[in-house]
């Protein structure tokens, strides 16, 4: 191998995966495993973490599945004593659990305000939090990679809550990067604009989704394949005078014009 791409390697690091049963989550549990970490795929459906996890280890890779509810504290420091068990502290964490609820401001529910923000924002804090704490304890340095959106410096309608999250998504990676830099924990974050997954596949081919994919300056959404750059530079030693930045991938969506 060229020794140009030896610092995107991430042999002999454990790396841990929130939300790894579907979508962005599951696609970077196999990116980091082909970059040769062992990885821990984490999430509250069981069945599903677990094919991604058996799909890792038949193409070779190393990886295990726990459970975890991101907004139960108790739940985290279970699923890390299992990581720990199996594979030894985890030094990368990539926080991708998250929901959204879209409906007009005037309509949301307070179940609809706090169930977003209990995911994306406080799910995503409490487990940089006992990351953090562990590696502290273990006197190694690592890297947590935050899943905002453009949504964090953009505005769309019937996104209140989820925006909201973002945006505090975003300042948590910030004020986090100042707190656990002394202690050689990197904290970054990735701002995805419109991707193709199977929930939002069928509405990009309408009319409407055209519409936006056209005020895209790319004049394209997003593959996954396109984050894989963004996730390895932050997860690895390549970019490791990195930290409270907010990469943004989107092919230019928010510099679209308003």
């Amino acid at each position: 191998m060229n020794d140009l791409f030896q610092p995107f390697l991430l042999e002999g690091k454990t790396a841990l995966v929130t939300g790894a049963s579907s979508g962005f989550g599951r696609h970077f549990g196999a990116v980091l495993a082909r970059a040769g970490a062992q990885v821990v795929l984490a999430a509250r459906r069981s069945e599903r973490v677990q094919a991604a996890c058996d799909e890792i280890n038949e193409a070779g890779g190393e990886a295990v599945a726990v459970t975890m509810d991101v907004t139960s504290s108790a739940s985290i420091a279970s699923a890390f004593d299992a990581a720990e068990q199996t594979f030894g502290t985890v030094s990368v964490v990539v926080n991708n659990a998250g929901i959204t609820i879209p409906k007009p401001l005037v309509d949301l529910e307070d179940d609809d305000w706090s169930g977003v923000i209990d995911t994306n924002l406080n799910g995503l804090a409490f487990v940089t939090r006992e990351s953090a704490q562990r590696m502290i304890a273990a006197g190694i340095g690592g890297s947590v990679i935050n899943i905002a959106s453009i949504l964090a410096h953009r505005e769309q309608k019937l996104l209140t809550n989820y925006a909201a999250s973002k945006a505090g998504v975003v300042q948590f990676t910030r004020t986090a990067a100042l707190e656990l830099a002394e202690h050689g924990i990197r904290v970054n974050a990735i701002c995805p604009g419109y991707f193709e997954t199977d929930l939002n596949r069928g509405w990009l081919a309408s009319e409407a989704g055209q519409e936006m994919i056209r005020r895209i300056p790319q004049r394209r959404v997003g593959d996954l394949q396109d984050l894989n750059g963004p996730l390895l530079l932050l997860a690895s030693p390549a970019g490791a005078l990195m930290t409270g930045a907010a990469l943004t991938v989107d092919g230019g969506h928010v510099l679209s014009s308003l």
